[in-house]
Order: C-alpha cells, then sequence, then structure tokens
C-alpha cells in the first residue's frame, strides 16, 4: 500500500475511461489527471487504498510531445472537458483505443485497431448547454460544476460552445442580477432559478432558452425578453418547472413564455422540430457523419422493414425512411415522439410509423403484432440494452443490427450477449462527436451467421452472470470491467452479490450463498471493493 502524501517517481502507461492517466507503483494502480501516456513524472499520492491509489503531478521529469498548454483558463477547475492538456491526434488515439479494449476484454473479440471519426474541429461545436446557476460573493453566477462536486465553476467564455450560446447564459445572469431573482439552493431547497438551458440550430441557427425554475413563473419577463432578444436567432423562451429535490435537470411541464417553444434544425437533409426535451446529437457535423456510417453500414433496401429503438425525435428513422420500405421508431419520452410524428409530416415521410413506449416492451408488443425487422438500429442510453430488448432482437432474428453507443463498456456487454444468440461482430467503427470530453460514440455492425470460434476471445465465465438482475442494470462481467477501468480493482461476483444486498438489490436465487449451513462464511468485501462497487452501481443507474 503507498503512503498518502509520499512523493514517487514514475511512468504514465495508459488512460482511464474519463482520459485520467494510469500509472503503477510498487504493484498499484494509481489514476493521475491530467496526464498523458508516456510521460515520465513525480507524483504526490493524495489518496491510497490497498491495490490502488490516486495522485497529482508535482513535477514533469520527461514531457510527451503530445502536451499542450490549456485554451481553456479554467480547464483544470471546471468538469465539463477533459482534454485541453494534449493535442487532439493523442485525444483520437486514446479514445479509438478505449472502445478497442473494452470491445476485447468485454465483448470477446480480438481487434488490432478500431477506426475513429476524428472531428474537424474542438471548437464551438456543442448545439446544447446546461448551465448551473449558483449564488457566490452576493452575486448570481452560471457556469459549469466543478469535477464531483455540485460547486459552480465560472467560465466567461466556453471553447466548445457557439458564441451565442454565452451570450444567452450572459444576458439571464444580468437579468437575474439586476431584478434581484432569486437562485435556487439545493441544501434549503429554497430559490427560483435552477438551470439555464440553451439550444441552437447549427444550420438554422435558431436559439431555444429554457430557463429551469423552482416555481412556475418569473419576475418582470420582458425584461429577460428584452436582452435575450439582442442575441442573433434568438427564437424561443420556455419554462421548465422543476420543483423536486435531486440532481435532474428538466421538470415535467413546460410553459412557453415567447416563441412557438421549440426550434427546427437541418440535419441529413431533413428538417426537425426541437423541444426542450427531444434528444438530439450535440455535434451537428459528427452526428450526420456517425448516422451515414450506421445508415451504409444497414445495407437497407427497398423490400426491408427497419426497427429504430430509443429514436429520439426520429432524426436516423427518417433517414433511413428514403432507403426502406417501412421504418418504425420507438422512443420512451412522450414530447419526443410526438415531435418524431411531426417531423415526419413535415418532411413529407409516409412510411414511418412512431410507438411511445420502453423499447423492450415496445418491441415485445411489436412481435406480438407479427412484425419481422429485416434490420434494426438501437441507440439506447449509457446503461445499454435491458434484457427484454436483447431477447426480442434474438426473437426477432434480424439480419443485420446496427448498434449506436455512447459507453463502450456497454456496447461490448451487449455485442457479447447477441454473439451468444448467433450474431457476430462484423464492423467497428468509433465517431468522436465529444472534442476535448472523455466521451466517445461507436456504431458497430452485427449480422446473423455462424460464428467464427478462431476470431472470438471470450474473458468471462457465463457462471459470473446472473441474468435475472440484466433486467434491472449491469451484468456482473459489466460491473467488474467497470471497477477495473476505473479503479484498477478486482472485485468477485461474491462481492458484488453482498453489495447489491446491501442496498437492497435483489439478487439471482441462492447466488453466491454457501451451499449448506455447515459451508464455511464467506469473506466480507474490503472497505475499498464495496466503495468502488457501489460507484459503479450508481453509474449503471441501479443505485
Amino acid at each position: 500500500m503507498l503512503t498518502k502524501n509520499q512523493i514517487y517517481e514514475t511512468v504514465i502507461t495508459d488512460y482511464t475511461a474519463e482520459g485520467q492517466g494510469i500509472a503503477h507503483i510498487e504493484g498499484c494502480a494509481v489514476f493521475i489527471p491530467n496526464a498523458i501516456a508516456g510521460e515520465k513524472v513525480r507524483v504526490r499520492i493524495e489518496k491510497a487504498a490497498k491495490s490502488w491509489a490516486s495522485g497529482k503531478i508535482v513535477e514533469l521529469l520527461e514531457k510527451s510531445p503530445h502536451r499542450r498548454s490549456r485554451e481553456c483558463p479554467v480547464a483544470k477547475l471546471c468538469g465539463g472537458c477533459d482534454f485541453w492538456h494534449m493535442d487532439y491526434e493523442e485525444e483520437t488515439r486514446l479514445k479509438a483505443d478505449r472502445v478497442r479494449q473494452c470491445l476485447n476484454r468485454i465483448g470477446g473479440e480480438a481487434l488490432e485497431k478500431v477506426p475513429i471519426l476524428a472531428a474537424p474541429t474542438c471548437r464551438g461545436y456543442r448545439n446544447k448547454a446546461q448551465y448551473p446557476v449558483a449564488f457566490k460573493n452576493g452575486r448570481a453566477c452560471a457556469g459549469f460544476f466543478r469535477a464531483g462536486t455540485h460547486d459552480v465553476v465560472e467560465n466567461e467564455r466556453c471553447l466548445i460552445l457557439p458564441v451565442e450560446t454565452d451570450r444567452v447564459k450572459d444576458a439571464v445572469i444580468d437579468y437575474v442580477n439586476q431584478f434581484h431573482v432569486s437562485v435556487y439552493d439545493e441544501q434549503t431547497h429554497r430559490g427560483l432559478l435552477r438551470h439555464i438551458y440553451v439550444r441552437r440550430g447549427a444550420e438554422s441557427g435558431q436559439i431555444l432558452v429554457c430557463l429551469v425554475v423552482n416555481g412556475r413563473e418569473l419576475p418582470k419577463p420582458d425584461a429577460l425578453l428584452g436582452r435575450l432578444k439582442q442575441v442573433p436567432g434568438f427564437t424561443t423562451l420556455v419554462l421548465s418547472v422543476n420543483t423536486k429535490k435531486g440532481n435532474a435537470v428538466l421538470g415535467d411541464e413546460f410553459i412557453t413564455l415567447y416563441g412557438p417553444g421549440y426550434i427546427e434544425d437541418t440535419l441529413c437533409g431533413l428538417v426537425f422540430r426541437l423541444s426542450p426535451r427531444s434528444f438530439y446529437q450535440v455535434n451537428h457535423h459528427q452526428a450526420q457523419r456517425l448516422y451515414r456510417a450506421a445508415i451504409s453500414q444497414a445495407e437497407i433496401t427497398k423490400n426491408d422493414t427497419v426497427l429504430d429503438l430509443y429514436c429520439g425525435v426520429g432524426t436516423i428513422t427518417l433517414a433511413m425512411a428514403g432507403a426502406a420500405g417501412r421504418v418504425i421508431g420507438v422512443e420512451v419520452i412522450p414530447q419526443a415522439v410526438e415531435d418524431a410524428r411531426d417531423n415526419a409530416r413535415r418532411n413529407g415521410i409516409e412510411n414511418a410509423e412512431f410507438f411511445c413506449g420502453d423499447a423492450g416492451q415496445a418491441a415485445l408488443q411489436l412481435e406480438k403484432e407479427g412484425v419481422r425487422p429485416d434490420v434494426v438500429l438501437v441507440d439506447p442510453p449509457r446503461k445499454g440494452l435491458n434484457a427484454d430488448t436483447i431477447e426480442a432482437l434474438s426473437r426477432f432474428a434480424p439480419r443485420r443490427i446496427v448498434y449506436v453507443s455512447c459507453d463502450p463498456a456497454t456496447l461490448a456487454r451487449d455485442v457479447a450477449l447477441l454473439k451468444e444468440r448467433g450474431y457476430r461482430l462484423q464492423n467497428a467503427q468509433a465517431a468522436d462527436l465529444f472534442p476535448r470530453c472523455a466521451h466517445v460514440e461507436t456504431v458497430v455492425l452485427l449480422s446473423k451467421g455462424e460464428i467464427d470460434s478462431k476470431n472470438i476471445r471470450v474473458e468471462f465465465s457465463l457462471e459470473d452472470m446472473d441474468m435475472s438482475e440484466f433486467q434491472d442494470g449491469a451484468t456482473y462481467p459489466q460491473i467488474k470491467a467497470y471497477v477495473l477501468e476505473h479503479t484498477g480493482l478486482k472485485v468477485s461476483s461474491l462481492y458484488i452479490s453482498q453489495v447489491k444486498r446491501n442496498c437492497g438489490l435483489e439478487v439471482g436465487k441462492n447466488y453466491n450463498l454457501p451451499k449448506s449451513e455447515d459451508s464455511r462464511q464467506a469473506p466480507t468485501c474490503p472497505p475499498e471493493k464495496e466503495n468502488a462497487i457501489r460507484e459503479a452501481l450508481q453509474y449503471f443507474g441501479m443505485i
């Protein structure tokens, strides 16, 4: 075990999923922010556990040729971006390699390389911002949270946002300070303004402003509108009523104060209506490249029925409609489904249908109605596909499944599960939709056919997998992989089941319990491993 506050000399060898550097000192994995692979550093240990530690660089002994001076003055404080300290070449390399490692380690593949669609620019690409608002030093301010906290870091100019987006933020804060509009306090649950949400159409230039409030109205709204109308492209102002405690940004009720309550934008040659809760990729240029790659891999024909699960406002569903005989989109958010249907009408697309519901349940219902899709496209949230969806896909048996993912670990888990059901991975392509940030998108193609055993390297035992738990979140192999990737700790299925029980989660019947009353009592999960497992359970939305 390393010693806290002790300084050690080491070499950075790899990266975590969040982009922190990884070094190994005396057999212990050490996680170091703002580090670059290949650098030789002196690091001070700030937290030490039995098999892992976190540290901070105190001296760069050998600097990487990929190191750059940070263009953003608050990059080390703000939790929004991760890679301003390195060049874009190294950033895309580590992202592509993360996808490759996940598919190999969790998905059982043996890929030597995964190509990545690099972005043409790292600046001004993001078409949506959610600024938390705080009250500091006698005045309201807005910015982004410091990593791992709810402490708001002010940022006069965010480099990954368009200038107009920051102008909206400044206009709202000026209004709040002049008219003494109260700012929400998480501790007391008092105050009005919680978040400033801004969405800008990349091609239309239209701007939607949504203020998240702990109430139902704003004081002196005309004064705010006067300021917002000075921002080029301002189109509509909406209130999102969120009077609940917790971390959710948007509420369930929306009140339009000005304009139509939505904006329009063009993607893949189609016009889309976007309301506050509509899912829409934040990088317009890269989204078009990602969708075109997905559609190309699908190889759709006019005789095909295509099912798009987690379709959002129907962007990729409608983009596929021109090549298909019939397209069906499924989305759980009612407002997004309404927008998707409207988007089909306004684009004159008549062979598209949209259903509101959970992806897995909707797939099962479509199966009962006799729908047999030839191609299925899935673009799930970070937790990946649930058990119902996996089973429905297996029974549908489409000739091709195109999987778009924002999390390589859950993607790899689902690839392994689909391979068990007769599919094989044909192609994998990473796409950088979030330059300077650790997230990475991936599109993979799976097709029916015999699995070539020479290309399969499954590195976990199916005995480790509790499928009853898969309906409620991550599988045991995925939790293990997440913990290993983020902390360097190896945890057993027994420890995971212990922590899940402690959190009030069910586990499979007799799963990892002693076989008889005379059995020796199982070892107790060590505190550092319990904390790591709890973090994984939170990440996958299980607690």
